[in-house]
């Protein structure tokens, strides 16, 4: 993407749903056996086109068009998923809890996706475990099979939001009750929680620390809608406010994005909400302000490049730590190509606020990252080029379209 710098971004944009939210609703329609999930405002992503060719390779017939997708599941399944699948994004994990509930068995290549430290399914893996499965690890891949899993109590070492997902699936076939402890809190798995909830699942809890499902024989057929995007809405806010304009994001709930819109008032952003409506601005340069990433309801891991883009022009200093991925800092060379003044140390950056960042060639080393570049280059001067945008297309639909909306100035280059 070229992106010639230095016009203040200004309108409404449409919220896409969640692209973290779509995808573990799209695994759960394994747990169906002749039956179908439909689901409403599902996002136009790479993500969610490599998760339907997974859910068709194990014979699921997967139909989407306009934001609108059908799931349906036949009597029998293969349990083997490609690695050349797998391997393209690391939510490709969260088919072993269903797969292994509805076959007894599941062969799963290591996943891929982002590189953002060491994120093992360590913790999907002795959940599972507990609850009688068998697991092997071998030549790079998890083979997982049991009889029957059985509602287990599961104290999870960290709030892992995929292994939540996956356990809550296992635990939704298995024989009797599973706790898990210790449990995420997302909005992600309110919205999974919610599916299972109406396909026949008993599951009480979620937004909790403690999520109890009571397993049931089989699973009803389901229509649901996914939530909207929370790190997509704050990405379209971060840049209004970095390119000193007025962006209105629409179709979101506030109190999804709490955290971010906190850490933007303090900074001195102006925040307005409006029923479903957002509106952030800033006509003059932010404040430094410190960030710590948290499991939500803290500030999200997903929107700290965004943020950093912004801070990287405010006035003093601002401490930003990393505590949820070891390597979500992978960007910062990246900024410093723009003209940031960034010194890490450990996990934690010190952003040192500049008065201008000047366009040059940079690359997305991912999804995030990739967002956050480009936001910068909407406020540097000069000509910014972006490579490396497959990243960008993993979780961002109609990026370029609904950017010019708001008067960026871009091209896109094959």
């Amino acid at each position: 993407m070229i992106i010639r710098g230095g016009t203040s971004l200004c309108g409404m944009v449409d919220v896409q749903g969640a692209k973290n939210a779509a995808l573990p609703v799209m695994a759960a329609s394994i747990l169906l056996k002749g039956k179908k999930l439909t689901l409403k405002r599902v996002p136009d992503l790479y993500d969610i086109h490599t998760m339907s060719d997974l859910l068709r390779h194990i014979g699921i017939t997967v139909k989407f068009k306009n934001n609108f997708m059908e799931i349906d599941v036949p009597d029998e399944l293969n349990w083997d998923a490609p690695a050349e699948l797998v391997r393209k994004m690391r939510a490709s994990s969260l088919v072993l809890g269903p797969l292994l509930a509805r076959c007894g068995k599941a062969i799963l290549p290591l996943p891929g996706g982002c590189v953002l430290g060491s994120r093992p399914i360590d913790f999907h893996l002795k959940g599972l475990t507990k609850m009688g499965a068998e697991i092997d690890l071998n030549r790079g891949s998890v083979y997982a099979s049991a009889g029957k899993l059985k509602g287990e109590r599961i104290i999870l070492d960290y709030p892992s939001v995929g292994a939540t997902e996956n356990l809550m699936m296992a635990a939704a076939l298995a024989h009797g009750v599973t706790f898990i402890e210790n449990a995420a809190l997302e909005p992600e798995i309110v919205n999974l929680a919610n599916v299972l909830r109406l396909m026949g699942i008993p599951v009480k809890g979620d937004g909790t620390p403690t999520i109890r499902i009571t397993g049931v024989p089989e699973a009803n057929s389901a229509e649901a809608e996914v939530i909207p995007d929370r790190i997509e809405a704050a990405t379209y806010l971060i840049a209004g406010i970095i390119t000193k304009g007025s962006v209105t994001v629409r179709g979101i709930d506030s109190g999804l994005i709490d955290a971010i819109l906190l850490k933007l008032e303090e900074a001195g952003a102006s925040i307005e909400i409006m029923l479903d409506e957002v509106t952030a601005k800033c006509a003059g340069p932010l404040n430094g302000v410190p960030v710590k990433t948290m499991p939500y309801p803290g500030f999200p891991t997903d929107s700290q490049p965004q943020l950093m883009a912004a801070l990287s022009l405010a006035l003093g200093t601002s401490v930003i730590n990393e505590s949820v991925f070891d390597s979500r800092l992978l960007h910062i060379n990246e900024f410093k190509k723009m003209g940031a003044k960034i010194e890490l140390q450990d996990s934690t950056a010190i952003v040192t606020g500049v008065s201008k960042l000047i366009g040059t060639e940079v690359r997305a080393s991912n999804l995030r990252a990739g967002a956050a570049l480009i936001i910068m280059g909407l406020a540097a001067e000069g000509e910014t080029v972006v490579n490396d945008l497959c990243h960008v297309w993993r979780g961002y639909e109609g990026l370029p379209e609904k950017l010019r909306s708001l008067g960026a100035n871009i091209e896109l280059l094959d």
